[in-house]
């Protein structure tokens, strides 16, 4: 990728994250401009919609691509992976996003150099133009487990895009989530990232979209809005806000 490339990347990432709503990544994407391509990971089926359905309902409506990347299928004691895998399926279509999946096992995640490997296989092999993830301490280990992959998997390939981490269910997983160094209006597209929430309906979803929920419309006050999705860049890659003259 030349200069030229690169600068038009970044500021087309830069633009999706920052808190105009007219930015270009949000218009309509033409022929002449390059469709880019997100990754939001999750450790189970659900976290990328709830942390990120706003944001993902926002970049595929104009013609994004989107792959929603879940580190296992979910199944847990009664809840089958056939239930989960199903709930799963719903809501990327909700969303018009593509599941995959890194095969580990909930609750039992495995951080090792033969997974490093495999994960960063997974993320070369889809060339991201940004990537989501959770933060660093979310309670869950499984959160943890795949923010290790991706940020292992983010060095080796050179810091060759933007990561940024999201929230989920503040107090009930994500704690000490930093101030936000972007945020997304959601306002418009609250009722699609909901219908993606509920699929999941073996997760109690009346009780963990109301944390949510709560969490965004937070977010929205912070942003002048009434709901909002919120951000924190990983510094240490190319500076694709500053690098454009773009800012929070």
């Amino acid at each position: 990728m030349n200069r030229r490339e690169m600068l038009k990347v970044t500021a087309g990432v830069a633009g999706m994250l920052g808190v105009p709503t007219s930015s270009p990544m949000f218009e309509k994407a033409t022929q002449a401009e390059r469709k880019l391509k997100v990754i939001v990971c999750g450790g189970h089926p659900g976290d990328p919609e709830y942390g990120c359905g706003g944001t993902v309902a926002r970049l595929t409506a104009v013609g994004h691509e989107v792959v929603l990347l879940y580190l296992n299928d979910g199944a847990w004691m009664e809840t089958s992976a056939a239930v989960r895998l199903a709930e799963a399926k719903k809501a990327c279509a909700i969303l018009k996003a593509r599941p995959v999946y890194a095969n580990q096992t909930n609750g039992h995640a495995v951080v090792d150099d033969a997974h490093y490997e495999a994960f960063r296989k997974i993320i070369e092999s889809e060339k991201p133009d940004a990537v989501f993830t959770h933060w660093l301490i979310d309670n869950h280990p499984d959160h943890r487990a795949i923010t290790n992959l991706m940020f292992e998997a983010w060095k080796q390939l050179h810091r060759s895009f933007p990561l940024y981490y999201y929230e989920v269910s503040d107090g009930e997983d994500t704690v000490q989530f930093p101030t936000s160094t972007h945020y997304v209006d959601i306002s418009a597209v609250a009722d699609v990232k909901k219908a993606s929430c509920y699929t999941h309906a073996s997760q109690s979803p009346d009780f963990f979209y109301g944390i949510q929920d709560t969490v965004a419309r937070f977010r929205g006050q912070q942003n002048g809005c009434k709901s909002a999705e919120a951000y924190v860049m990983q510094m240490g890659g190319h500076d694709f806000f500053g690098g454009a003259g773009l800012s929070r």
